[in-house]
């Protein structure tokens, strides 16, 4: 799942950069040492004893039932909001003594429970539902008979409905779907698949599955398994989905709405709605090139097709990585290829994460920050070294300006994290903590290895673990065996302690840093200091990284008249590329820049992504005035996000404490240094 900022690739051509405008980063170029501590010079302490394999976010007792094989027989009902129908479990008792099934629930209506033995003779079975606990959701305890001579009962059918309101699907009406038809998609990561399906939910059970889906008359069901050649997939009332290969819960997707597909390779298309689907396929021409490239690198791809279905903008996230069919957001599609790394880091995923996945949350940079190592050995292979290294800067500044600033806590800074407590959300886990100090700890070791003897590791970890759900211990112990014997001297017992078991960055990480963005910089610099903006001359060879860097490394605030100048070279504001718009309206705000208030809105309204209008409610929510703004735009758009992005925005309105709007800065005192946020890195 990519949820952090990530920019690619090809040239802007100058008449593209006023149309688009840019996205920035962050000034101080070597910000990340402020957050690094030094390495231990004695032996680490000893880590404490934790069951790594158990996953406190879900209620399932698979150590003794464990679930091989879900069979779904679904209605997508639009006008109740609701998928109604039967899921049946195959299992697997390990505890002759057991005889409770615990499943996990969230806000589903159980009609009926039944057993069976395979043999098509179903008896009522009795249950429990417990109590709602607002992050997990309720505990679905199934009473099967006692076991005796016959044995547990292998099978067991469950009758439902979901909720209209779901965490884990979205429903749109056409209006909303930009479309004729309505629109209807899941999200299951990390613990909402409980929401439209009662299952073990949870990243340590891997189970095959299959479905029939009944849709209404002019809508197409697709969902991450296989179902056939999609260019030859005929409008049908039900479409038939069988997934082969072993898969945890949050994998688990569907779609239903008005839908076309485009192909891109004999492996490789593009599924979305009509009015979008040719951009998608020109946008992701390059998504066979990526197959091929990972395959180079880590072995071949298992997963049969690699398709992509491009959701209405209202998809809280920018991909999802559902096999066989990657979910991903249209703020992508800006017409240059700029924005799809985010593709490649989804693909990413079919090795790491898909195909090798953690098996609790807890050890999520197994799957993000592996994945977003392989993200940069895609991107430097296809597009170059100094966009890759780029976007490693990018990344490491963000993170470095989290930790500085209090946004991730000490105890959620390690990579091996310690069991949540309760109340904990699992999504506390996937912080840049497991995208970005999980991949540095892969580059460290890269380095440290040389690429000839650190390739052909990762390749056999992939292999060894394949469609296996593994911990963090069980990566140390591999990595002891099978990478440190190689040179027992390039890493010690101190420095690998320090990357999984210590918060912050280690003392002895070395940065990523690129001499493009020292000139980005230098250009910066020379305007603040009353020099001419960057013109043409120098813009015009920029790619979207450096803009980024441009960008975000202004001041805190502007003066009115910087706000316009910029705003007249580059029509930053009512910008059609979302990532620009991300870090613009913020400096807007920040500024007092009415003149974006009305392009503002429809930003806010337009889109639901999370990474790209957080900012601008959060920076709106810290002054009255545009307190008031955010509520009323929230008001607008609500009922076209995403229930988390609801969430999310309802939380940073209800802890806002606004405080009285501070004057515009000065020309003088906006053209001085950054301010220490600005300083400390993205």
């Amino acid at each position: 799942m990519r949820r952090t900022p990530h920019l690619l690739l090809k040239t802007l051509p100058l008449l593209c950069l006023f149309a688009l405008a840019a996205c920035g980063q962050k000034e101080e170029v070597n910000s990340a040492a402020s957050i690094r501590h030094p390495i231990a010079r004695t032996a680490p302490a000893a880590v404490a004893a934790v069951d790594r394999k158990h996953d406190e976010s879900s209620y399932a007792e698979p150590e003794r039932v464990r679930l091989t094989h879900l069979a779904l027989d679904l209605t997508v009902d639009f006008e109740d909001k609701q998928l109604q129908g039967i899921a049946t479990l195959d299992v697997n008792w390990y505890d002759d003594n057991a005889s409770d099934l615990v499943l996990d629930s969230s806000d589903l209506a159980i009609k009926s429970v039944e057993g069976g033995d395979g043999t098509g003779d179903w008896k009522p079975l009795t249950y429990t539902l417990a109590p709602a606990d607002p992050v997990l959701g309720s505990k679905l305890t199934i009473h099967m008979p006692s076991a005796g001579k016959a044995g547990h009962m292998r099978q067991v059918r469950i009758t439902y409905a979901t909720s209209p309101h779901a965490s884990g699907l979205q429903w749109l009406d056409p209006t909303q779907a930009g479309s004729s038809q309505p629109f209807m998609f899941s999200q299951s990561e990390t613990v909402h698949a409980r929401s439209w399906i009662p299952l073990q939910d949870t990243p340590g059970v891997r189970f095959s599955w299959s479905a029939s889906i009944h849709v209404p008359k002019n809508t197409v069901a697709v969902m991450s398994a296989d179902y056939g050649d999609p260019a030859a997939l005929q409008p049908a009332s039900t479409y038939q989905f069988n997934m082969p290969q072993m898969v945890p819960s949050y994998l688990l997707a569907i779609a239903v709405g008005d839908l076309q597909f485009r192909r891109i390779s004999d492996r490789s298309g593009v599924w979305a709605q009509p009015q979008v689907v040719a951009k998608a396929a020109a946008e992701f021409a390059d998504t066979e090139k990526m197959i091929q490239t990972a395959e180079s690198l880590y072995g071949p791809y298992r997963w049969g097709r690699y398709d992509l279905l491009v959701l209405p903008a209202s998809f809280p996230i920018g991909g999802m990585e559902n096999p066989k069919l990657t979910f991903v957001t249209p703020t992508m599609i800006v017409g240059d290829k700029s924005l799809v790394s985010l593709i490649a880091h989804e693909l990413a995923h079919s090795w790491s994460g898909n195909l090798v996945t953690n098996a609790s949350w807890k050890d999520g940079w197994l799957n993000e920050g592996i994945t977003t190592y392989v993200q940069g050995r895609i991107t430097e292979a296809l597009y170059g070294a100094d966009v890759a290294e780029m976007e490693r800067q990018i990344d490491q500044h963000e993170l470095a300006d989290e930790l500085k600033d209090g946004a991730i806590k000490p105890a959620l800074q390690l990579l091996a994290l310690d069991p949540p407590k309760p109340g904990d959300s699992p999504d506390d886990a996937l912080s840049d903590i497991a995208y970005t100090k999980g991949a540095w700890f892969m580059q460290f070791l890269e380095q440290r290895f040389g690429r000839p003897v650190f390739d052909p590791f990762l390749k056999s970890y992939f292999d060894n673990f394949a469609f296996r759900s593994i911990t963090s211990d069980d990566f140390e112990q591999y990595l002891r065996a099978n990478l440190l014997p190689k040179n027992p001297k390039a890493v010690t017992d101190a420095e690998l302690h320090a990357w999984l078991h210590e918060p912050g960055i280690p003392s002895f990480a070395t940065p990523a840093h690129s001499a493009r963005f020292d000139a980005v910089d230098a250009a910066r610099k020379a305007w603040l200091g009353g020099g001419a903006q960057p013109g043409a001359d120098v813009t015009g060879k920029w790619v979207t990284q450096e803009w980024v860097r441009f960008l975000e490394g202004m001041p805190e605030t502007l003066s009115a008249e910087q706000m316009a100048a910029l705003d007249k070279a580059y029509h930053f504001t009512g910008t059609p590329n979302d990532e620009i718009g991300q870090r613009w309206y913020p400096l807007a705000v920040r500024s007092g820049y009415q003149e974006a208030r009305p392009a503002m809105a429809q930003f806010l309204t337009s889109i639901g992504r999370q990474k790209l209008i957080m900012p601008t409610y959060a920076a709106l929510s810290r002054t009255s005035d545009g307190l008031a703004f955010a509520q009323a735009v929230f008001a607008k758009a609500r009922a076209g996000y995403h229930p988390i992005t609801v969430a999310a925005v309802q939380g940073i309105l209800d802890n806002a404490k606004p405080a009285a709007p501070a004057p515009a800065a000065s020309p003088a005192a906006a053209s001085g240094a950054a301010s220490p946020a600005a300083a400390s890195g993205h």
